[in-house]
């Protein structure tokens, strides 16, 4: 029995260990939950969770991706009953909390896509962090009505 407990677990631990990069590979910041929104049109959006497992307060002062022309962090408000979306030049994560980027509220745009995002297909997100520099993220393509997580 012991051994095969102790085979197990030396067959199982290289796929642990490539399951994600950890917070300090990754300078305290933490990217998960990510996926993105299939879409016909040249525009999607990007969700995730950000978590800054460090004592500093950091910055996401770029998003890019190799599928699209330009990519965006945007946030949406409702006004006077009416929902309206605004370009944030950045984005503070302060030391110990998350951000939660999702439908209805802050989010990732992809604008001008090389071509229509599939559900089952991935979107290569590059997030930059004024203190954690580059971050490499994959989002998995979810139908367009998935709401979350």
């Amino acid at each position: 029995m012991f051994r095969r407990v102790v085979l197990s677990l030396a067959l199982i631990a290289p796929l642990l260990a490539a399951c994600g990069e950890s917070p300090t590979e990754t300078g305290g910041i933490e990217l998960r939950d990510a996926w993105a929104r299939a879409s016909a049109t040249q525009t999607s959006a990007a969700y995730l969770t950000i978590e800054n497992k460090t004592g500093e307060d950091d910055v996401l002062i770029e998003a890019r991706s190799p599928v699209a022309e330009r990519v965006e962090v945007h946030d949406m408000t409702m006004e006077d009953m009416v929902m309206r979306m605004r370009k944030l030049d950045t984005l503070p994560v302060a030391a110990g909390e998350s951000v939660e980027l999702a439908p209805g509220g802050k989010h990732i745009m992809l604008i001008g896509l090389a071509g229509p995002l599939e559900e089952g297909a991935s979107v290569p997100l590059t997030l930059v962090f004024e203190k954690a520099g580059e971050i490499v993220i994959e989002a998995p393509v979810r139908a367009a009505g998935h709401s979350g997580h």
